[in-house]
Order: structure tokens, then C-alpha cells, then sequence
């Protein structure tokens, strides 16, 4: 029996969120991606909050470029707002994607910008 492309991403994505947590520490860098969007949230699981975001819904440079190059500005953007709130560690949360193409990019730009995971 095939699954669909969605419930299997959610097979990977249980199996994932079971070992990666996010502390105080080290909160959790979470990834989402639509078909035209990408988004990245730095979240606490301990105390339930997202401490930083970025998108590139949001963002106008991110509206004129590709997508990988979208989701490159994204990696930057979520690494300066995680060390302007005071966050210098990360644990990756792929979301059940492959770690290719604009989840691969996203995380290279925001390890450039200083993020350590």
C-alpha cells in the first residue's frame, strides 16, 4: 500500500520531532516550505514559543528572486533575528524534508550568517 507524499512526510516528521527537542538553550529551527514559500521558525518546546521567524512572504526582496536564492535570504534573515534575540544555537528540524535543494540552502545561509547547529 503506497502512501501519499503527505502522510509520508508525516511518518518522517514523527520520527524526527522524537529526537530533536528544543531547549532554552538550544531551541529548535523549524522548517517549512510550500510550493512558492518558505518559512523558518526558532522555537522553545519546553515552554511552547517561537522566539524568532522569518518568511519570504514577507519579505520584498524575496518576491523577485528564485527560490533557492529565496530561501538563501530567509537563512539570513532567521540567523540575524536568532542573535539579535540572543540565540547563538540551534538544533535543525528539516521537517520531514530532504535535506536538499532550498531546506539545504536555507540552512548553509543561515550557518554563514553565524548560526551554530
Amino acid at each position: 500500500m503506497a502512501f501519499s507524499k503527505e502522510a509520508r512526510r508525516a511518518k518522517i516528521r514523527t520520527r524526527i520531532r522524537a529526537s530533536v527537542k528544543g531547549t532554552a538553550q538550544r531551541p529548535r529551527l523549524s522548517v517549512f516550505r510550500s510550493n512558492k514559500q518558505i518559512y523558518a521558525q526558532i522555537i522553545d518546546d519546553q515552554k511552547g514559543v517561537t522566539l524568532a521567524s522569518a518568511s519570504s512572504m514577507v519579505m520584498k526582496d524575496a518576491q523577485s528572486v528564485a527560490k533557492l536564492d529565496q530561501a538563501k535570504l530567509v537563512g539570513k534573515t532567521i540567523a540575524e533575528r536568532a542573535q539579535a534575540a540572543g540565540i547563538n544555537e540551534v538544533v535543525f528540524d528539516r521537517g520531514g524534508y530532504l535535506y536538499h535543494g532550498r531546506v539545504k540552502s536555507l540552512a548553509e545561509a543561515a550557518r554563514e550568517a553565524g548560526l551554530k547547529f
